[in-house]
């Protein structure tokens, strides 16, 4: 069982854990998940890693309450005790220096976003991140996420904080400005579908992370599949990153409404 050492809520629906979890803090790498059972009869939920810390043998989780199984997770306190982890399961993100790379993160999407920030940059990348979300009140991480950046631009729906906009307006700013050389962008389905629209007609290859529709997150159910370049592919063994060019997020948001 996982020991929960630190509890912070970042607001009144996303909630930061950090969980002892050694083998998996010192095998873990960028775009890795794990997956997360409390209760003996609990469901089995797929959570990226949002950070580790081999030294201490931790992991960092950033759970939003959105149902049954994330709302009896985000109940748990310090001292608690995770009932299964499994991981670090998925493809690790392709880490090179690429040159510039934009990184749009939007809501809780940031968490998964943030080894990715801090791969990039450690890779010798040139890193721009836009953070975006719908008040200033859900921007999360932004402290760290400036650690890592060359330079952090946010974006809020109603102009609360940083410039008011979308995560798309964010990144056209930068494409427009300099060359481009990536982007990854990590956040609901509906924003990557248009920051992917966005940088194909300025031609910048870009990665989307899809873990939003993952389910088992081990291939069997097959509820995480997608159609990426015409071909059926299962986001917990294939990805969870893919081509955002080659991704039919109509059909992806299609396939979300089945869980709401």
């Amino acid at each position: 069982m996982n020991k929960i050492i630190a509890k912070e809520n970042f607001s009144e629906k996303v909630v930061c854990f950090e969980v002892e979890a050694p083998l998996i803090a010192r095998s873990r790498k960028a775009g890795h998940f794990v997956i997360v059972r409390v209760g003996k009869k609990g469901e089995r939920v797929p959570y990226t890693i949002a950070a580790a810390d081999p030294q201490k043998g931790t992991i960092t989780l950033v759970i939003q309450r959105v149902g049954k199984s994330s709302e009896k997770i985000c109940q748990l306190e310090v001292g608690d005790y995770i009932t299964d982890m499994v991981g670090p399961l998925g493809k690790a993100t392709h880490i090179e220096n690429f040159g510039t790379v934009i990184c749009a993160g939007g809501g809780v999407g940031v968490a998964p976003m943030l080894p990715i920030i801090e791969a990039m940059k450690k890779a010798g990348n040139r890193v721009i991140t836009v953070l975006a979300a719908r008040t200033k009140e859900l921007i999360i991480l932004e402290e760290q996420v400036r650690k890592y950046s060359d330079e952090v631009i946010i974006m809020t729906d109603d102009g609360s904080y940083g410039e008011k906009g979308l995560v798309t307006n964010g990144v056209e700013k930068v494409i427009q400005r300099e060359k481009v050389d990536l982007c990854v962008t990590i956040g609901p389905a509906i924003m990557m579908k248009f920051v992917a629209q966005l940088t194909k007609k300025y031609e910048v290859p870009t990665l989307a992370s899809l873990n939003t529709i993952m389910v088992d997150g081990t291939g069997m159910c097959g509820a995480c599949r997608v159609t990426v370049g015409g071909k059926t592919k299962f986001v917990c063994i294939d990805g969870p990153e893919f081509d955002a060019h080659q991704v039919d997020f109509d059909e992806m948001l299609m396939r979300l409404k089945a869980y709401n």
